[in-house]
C-alpha cells in the first residue's frame, strides 16, 4: 500500500485503550521514528507481519494481531497468506470488545469475497457482530479514507494475488508486503520508488540462500536490492520480513554490505529476532 497524507499527527479521537498492550510487551517494543513517522510492529517471514503507524492511525497486515495494532482505525491487507491476515477476526473482535469504532479494512478485491466468508464463519461460531467496513481495491483504484489520507493499489508480484499502491503524485509511504523484487523494475510503480518512506521485504540476506531460492517463494533477496540501488529515490527504506533462520546480528552484518547510496537511509525491523 502507498499513501498520500496532508498530516502525520492525526489519531483516533477515541484515544488508545491501555488494556490492549501489557507492560511486558511495551518494555520489549523496539519502535523507531523514520522521517518523522513513529513505526512499530513485527515482521518475521512465515510467522507474522504487522506494521503499525500510530500517528496515522493505521496498520499494514495483521498476522497474529499484536495488541498494539488494535487501536488503529485503518487496516491494509496486502494478500491472503496466514502470516499476513491470520489475526484479522481478532482485530475486529477486540475493537468491538472495547467499544471502539468499527474499523475500515482495505483488501485486494480478488480476496474480498473470501474475507467476507471468513467473517461469516466467525459470526456463526460465536454469534458476535464483528462490525467493520470492508473495502476491496483493484490495481490502480484509489480510496479516500479521510480528508488527509488517500490510498491507491498497485501491482506486486508474489506466489498468490497481492498488491500495494500507486499514486499520481508523490506519496508519503509505500508498503509492498512480502513480494518479489519485480516491482522495483516495473515502471508502472515508479511512484513507489519515490515515496518518502518505502517499507519492503528482504526475506533473505545471506549467501547461503540465492536469488532463485527467494523467487521460488515469491520473495526478495538483499542482493537484488543492492543490485537495483540506483532505482531507489526514497528518503528512507525500512526492510522487513527477514527469514526466521536469522539472528539479529546476522541481519545487521548483512546491512554492512550495503553501498553508500543505500546505507545512510536503510532501516531494519528486527523485533523478535
Amino acid at each position: 500500500m502507498e499513501m498520500k497524507t496532508k498530516s502525520s499527527d492525526s489519531a483516533e479521537k477515541q484515544g488508545h485503550v491501555d488494556s490492549t498492550g501489557s507492560m511486558s510487551e511495551k518494555k520489549k517494543r523496539k519502535g523507531m521514528t523514520i522521517e518523522g513517522y513513529p513505526i512499530d510492529g513485527l515482521s518475521i517471514a512465515g510467522h507474522e507481519t504487522c506494521i503499525i503507524l500510530p500517528t496515522l492511525n493505521l496498520a499494514f497486515d495483521i498476522g497474529r494481531c499484536p495488541q498494539r495494532a488494535v487501536s488503529q482505525q485503518f487496516l491494509f491487507i496486502s494478500h491472503g497468506h496466514m502470516d499476513h491476515i491470520g489475526g484479522l477476526p481478532m482485530y475486529v473482535a477486540t475493537r468491538g470488545l472495547y467499544r471502539m469504532a468499527p474499523p475500515t479494512i482495505i483488501v485486494p478485491t480478488v480476496i474480498k469475497e473470501c474475507v467476507e466468508k471468513l467473517f461469516e464463519a466467525h459470526r456463526a461460531m460465536d454469534h458476535s457482530e464483528l462490525k467493520h467496513n470492508l473495502i476491496g481495491l483493484n490495481v490502480g483504484e484509489e480510496f479516500q479514507l479521510r480528508k488527509d489520507l488517500k490510498v491507491r493499489a498497485f501491482r506486486t508480484y508474489h506466489g498468490i494475488p497481492s498488491q500495494i499502491t500507486d499514486t499520481v503524485t508523490m506519496p508519503e509511504i509505500a508498503f509492498t508486503g512480502d513480494t518479489m523484487s519485480d516491482f522495483i523494475v516495473d515502471d508502472n510503480n515508479i511512484d513507489v520508488l519515490r515515496a518518502k518512506i518505502l517499507i519492503m521485504e528482504s526475506t533473505y540476506v545471506s549467501d547461503i540462500e540465492t536469488v532463485e531460492n527467494a523467487r521460488d517463494y515469491g520473495h526478495t533477496h538483499l542482493s537484488e536490492i543492492i543490485g537495483y540501488a540506483d532505482r531507489f529515490q526514497n528518503k528512507a527504506i525500512l526492510l522487513i520480513h527477514f527469514s526466521a533462520r536469522y539472528q539479529a546480528d546476522d541481519i545487521q552484518n548483512a546491512m554492512s554490505t550495503l553501498p553508500p547510496s543505500l546505507a545512510g537511509r536503510v532501516f531494519t525491523l528486527t523485533e523478535g529476532f
